[in-house]
């Protein structure tokens, strides 16, 4: 059978998802009846309600005499380990680009992982439908951006296609009236994308680059076969990253068939399959011949830079909210089974046998591994985020970072301002159509905590984009935003009455009725120093009437926060408090003696 496989590319939001359920309808593809009919590729409940790839997916589409494997990757860095290793098994990618926004900081690292490995990209200038959409200065600004990223006199001659993939709609020209379907981008495809390079005949070389678990098969190896064939009962050699060899036989094979699996005799150089039989197989490992076993390059993946500390819940309140796993074993289990699947995490033992240091690419890419525990009944406390140094030539080295940020020229002053102190060097300024265009190169240290600030300085009308940039001397003289915070005197339950003078301290994140325990943090203080209030307190009793005495209560609004608002929030002696019903900020130590001891 002819053969293409492809990898879907882009910034985050601007489309693949959306572009992958259009081909999947051009095709007639199944999809299966437990499946959304939209987004049909962010299966998992994370990805749906943040509206972002996190994890890349494999599909299969038939069109014409030619089976196309489609790879829809992430499209944020914070995920890069999966974009690098998944791009190994394509010959080919569409870059998809946004009409308005152009190319953006994940599309440079994208774009930058398929250039290096040679892949041929096809450009898909995507949501021109917009009102405000602008064809040609995308396509200049993504062609230079080929050039600085050293593509090839091939790659830089890339075939261009527009589209508005969510009306299934796609062309040669900026045209959305002319055109019908969704057909030129698969035409484009089979002509352009090379059919996979491999000889059957060779000795079997398969890179596995994802994990699947299977109640039946067991583990599950997703990989390309570079050279040779495959069948089902085969004796194999498995070799791990380390190299060390082991022969195992094959027990099933699968392909893929439109978004589900379907088993498989045999298979041979070009298919991506999922294989079955090695019980012990890790990302990066080679499958290969038994007989002549030849070890494929390894998978190059960059080094984390931000690290937390996660540990059990200790809390007063633990194991009373419905959470099931609060042992360091089992917390210490679920960080392996994640090390398995997620190669650009890193767990080592820290001071204790209940903490844990997790070392992962970026806030978010920690916090949807922490999101994904909650979900599973865990209940753990962690750190504030810290970033991850090592030395070179007898300096420290920290973490940068290019941010790249969009505001109305009004904002941009304070924006400047915010970055300047945290010592953000200014790269670039410029002004389109009334908004303000600002590159940074910044310690990622200093990122910390920052975006949602951003957000509030900015009125919500901002954009913020950062990059892996590369390690950098330890930065001096560093200034982030401190802030105080209202901690709870005592454990009990909130009312209203306490509440209402609690709430003059600053902006409170409890409500009224609520459970607290004393050194749990209730809100977060207007002056720079933290306070110990009583928000249990109850009005006392008495036969006598006062003006007054009948009227309602009024409370402002308290302030709900998300995971990662919380992460960025807390301070170096706070953590958060991670149970499947709620999310809560404490203080290290509970007791206000042994906060003024350790604070000295």
């Amino acid at each position: 059978m002819d053969i293409r496989n492809i990898a879907i590319i882009a910034h985050v939001d601007h489309g693949k998802t959306t572009l992958v359920d259009a081909l999947l309808k051009l095709t007639h593809t199944k999809i299966g009846n437990e499946r959304p009919m939209e987004r049909v590729m962010d299966n998992n409940d994370l990805e749906r309600e943040r509206g972002i790839t996190i994890f890349s997916k494999n599909a299969s589409i038939h069109y014409g005499d030619t089976k196309i494997n489609i790879i829809d990757t992430p499209g944020h860095a914070d995920f890069g380990g999966e974009v690098e290793r998944v791009l190994k098994m394509a010959d080919g990618a569409l870059l998809l680009v946004d009409a308005k926004e152009g190319p953006m900081p994940q599309t440079k690292f994208v774009l930058k992982k398929a250039i290096n490995l040679g892949l041929r990209v096809i450009v898909v200038i995507n949501k021109i439908d917009k009102k405000d959409a602008r064809c040609e200065y995308v396509l200049n600004t993504t062609f230079d951006l080929f050039g600085a990223l050293g593509a090839s006199d091939r790659q830089l001659d890339f075939p261009v296609i527009y589209a508005a993939a969510i009306a299934g709609k796609a062309g040669y020209e900026d045209n959305l009236e002319a055109m019908t379907d969704i057909t030129p981008i698969l035409d484009t495809v089979i002509k352009e994308v090379p059919p996979p390079t491999g000889d059957a005949e060779a000795p079997l070389q398969m890179l596995v680059v994802s994990l699947r678990m299977d109640n039946y098969k067991g583990k599950l190896a997703i990989g390309r076969i570079f050279n040779g064939r495959v069948k089902k009962g085969d004796t194999i050699m498995h070799i791990n990253r380390d190299g060390k060899m082991t022969k195992q036989k094959v027990t099933a094979l699968m392909a893929f068939e439109g978004l589900e699996t379907t088993e498989i005799e045999h298979a041979q150089a070009g298919d991506i399959i999922l294989l079955a039989g090695i019980p012990d197989v890790s990302i990066g490992d080679t499958v290969a011949d038994a007989t002549n076993p030849i070890a494929l390059d390894m998978l190059d993946i960059e080094q984390p830079t931000v690290k937390m500390t996660f540990r059990v819940n200790d809390s007063p309140f633990n194991g009373k909210q419905a959470g099931t796993k609060n042992t360091s074993r089992l917390l210490r289990e679920r960080l392996d089974k994640e090390l398995e699947t997620d190669v650009a995490l890193r767990v080592e033992q820290g001071d204790s046998a209940d903490n844990f240091i997790v070392s992962g690419r970026g806030e978010l890419h920690l916090a949807i591994l922490i999101e994904k525990m909650r979900r599973e009944g865990f209940e753990l406390q962690v750190t504030r985020p810290q970033v991850v140094t090592h030395m070179e030539n007898g300096v420290e080295m920290e973490p940068a970072e290019d941010v790249y940020v969009e505001v109305p020229e009004t904002y941009a002053g304070t924006v400047i301002e915010k970055l300047g102190k945290r010592r953000g060097e200014m790269k670039n300024y410029a002004v389109q159509e009334g908004h303000a265009q600002v590159h940074f190169l910044i310690p990622t240290r200093g990122l910390i905590g920052y975006r949602n600030e951003f957000m509030t300085d900015t009125k919500g009308t901002g954009i913020l984009n950062s990059l892996f940039n590369g390690f950098i001397p330890w930065v001096q003289n560093l200034s982030t935003s401190n802030h105080s915070s209202l901690i709870a005197y005592e454990s009990g339950v909130t009312t209203g009455y306490a509440l209402e003078s609690a709430g003059e301290r600053g902006q409170l994140f409890v409500g009224p009725a609520t459970e607290v325990y004393a050194g749990q943090v209730v809100g977060q203080n207007a002056k720079d120093e933290d306070l110990e209030v009583n928000v249990c307190k109850e009005k006392r009793l008495s036969n006598m009437r006062s003006s007054g005495a009948d009227m309602a209560v009024k409370l402002e609004p308290h302030r709900t926060l998300t995971l990662e608002e919380a992460i960025e929030y807390i301070s170096d002696d706070e953590w958060v408090e991670i149970v499947p019903s709620e999310i809560r900020i404490r203080k290290q130590w509970l007791s206000p003696n042994d906060r003024k001891k350790n604070g000295r």
